[in-house]
This record gives C-alpha cells, structure tokens and sequence, in this order.
C-alpha cells in the first residue's frame, strides 16, 4: 500500500498523510461493494501478498465492469 500512496501523492501533490487518508477510503469503499473474494485479493495485492491471482482479480473486476 505504501507505493499506492507515494504514487497518488506524487500525481495528486498531496501531502503523504493526505494521499493515505485518500487510498483507506478508497479501499474501504471497495472492501464494502466488491463481491468479498474480489476484495480479498484486492487486500492481498495492496499487503504485497504473493499468492495473489491477479489475472482472477484483473477478469473478476472486469466482468463486474462489464468487460469479458
């Protein structure tokens, strides 16, 4: 999680504190709507978790897009 708030500071131009404030809403949002094996590995992907499928993850958030 900490290179997705160095990023969004960094493309935002918030400050550090700011742009972590940003991403833990954006991913307790997530957490709340994502179907809960959708937002596990979304969890997982951030924490740096190797046994992340993220072709599964990458298909799963692209089907609920509307994308096949």
């Amino acid at each position: 999680m900490d290179e997705l708030v160095k990023r969004v500071s960094e493309k935002t131009g918030l400050s550090e504190d700011q742009a972590k404030t940003a991403v833990e809403t954006v991913l307790g949002y997530l957490k709340e709507n994502l179907p809960a094996p959708i937002a596990e590995q979304v969890e997982k992907a951030l924490s740096g978790d190797e046994g992340v499928d993220l072709e599964g993850l990458a298909k799963g958030l692209g089907g609920m897009l509307g994308k096949k």
